[in-house]
């Protein structure tokens, strides 16, 4: 799952990336209302974090300008006002939540998963691979009754393909579902992620389709 951080801060911007990243997300930082509402309208996010004191267009502004286009991703307002005004101002724009700094990450963390499961068009809360069980909800892969041990990537990964169930997913398409566009990472990250997830796995429900990417076959 993809995140927009639109944060001028330079502290807590990197802080929400760093945060967000090992809770499994991949993030995008805008630093400027037009760098965020250029990033918003050309990816299709599954939250946006937007602080309001933007450099150059304000993030309330940035939030009309998404909902007019149509672009309904739930977004959580970050600001250092805490007046009952401001809160129904932004709600009003179309804000799905609300958030005063300082705060704390791990209620921020919360939020965040509270918005994706709101918008979340089925709520399925188990998957199935194979004899794996893929708990979105508890973010845990089982076999057997087992829970295997992955990192937030891993199961990342596994949670996409098993989310495409029946479909190629490409290497493209899940390198930019865990990393974000500002990491640098070797070129075959994503082969040696499906390697260790398969040594993990015992079973073996990831296939490969040579020059399209990886499947779990439905």
């Amino acid at each position: 799952m993809r995140i927009l951080v639109a944060e001028d801060e330079a502290d807590l911007g990197r802080t929400l990336q760093k945060s967000l990243a090992e809770d499994g997300y991949a993030v995008d930082w805008a630093r400027t209302g037009a760098a965020a509402l250029d990033k918003a309208c050309a990816t299709p996010y599954d939250t946006i974090l937007l602080d309001v004191m933007l450099p150059g267009r304000c993030g309330l502004d940035v939030l009309a300008a998404l909902r007019e286009r149509g672009i309904k991703t739930p977004v959580l307002i970050l600001t250092a006002r805490d007046g009952v005004d401001d809160k129904v101002r932004g709600l009003d724009v179309g804000a799905d939540d609300y958030m005063t700094k300082p705060f704390a990450l791990t209620e921020l963390l919360a939020r965040v998963r509270a918005l994706i499961r709101r918008a979340s068009p089925e709520p399925v809360s188990e998957l199935a691979a194979g004899p794996l069980v893929v708990d979105t909800g508890a973010r845990v892969v089982r076999h057997g009754g087992t829970v295997i041990d992955l990192t937030a990537r891993e199961y990342a990964i596994l949670e996409l393909l098993a989310r495409r169930k029946g479909t190629v997913v490409s290497r493209s398409a899940i390198y930019d579902h865990v990393y974000d566009d500002r990491e640098d990472t070797l070129s075959n990250v994503v082969d040696v992620f499906i390697a260790t997830l398969r040594r993990k796995l015992v079973a073996n429900v990831i296939r490969t389709r040579r020059g399209h990417g990886y499947i779990i076959d439905g």
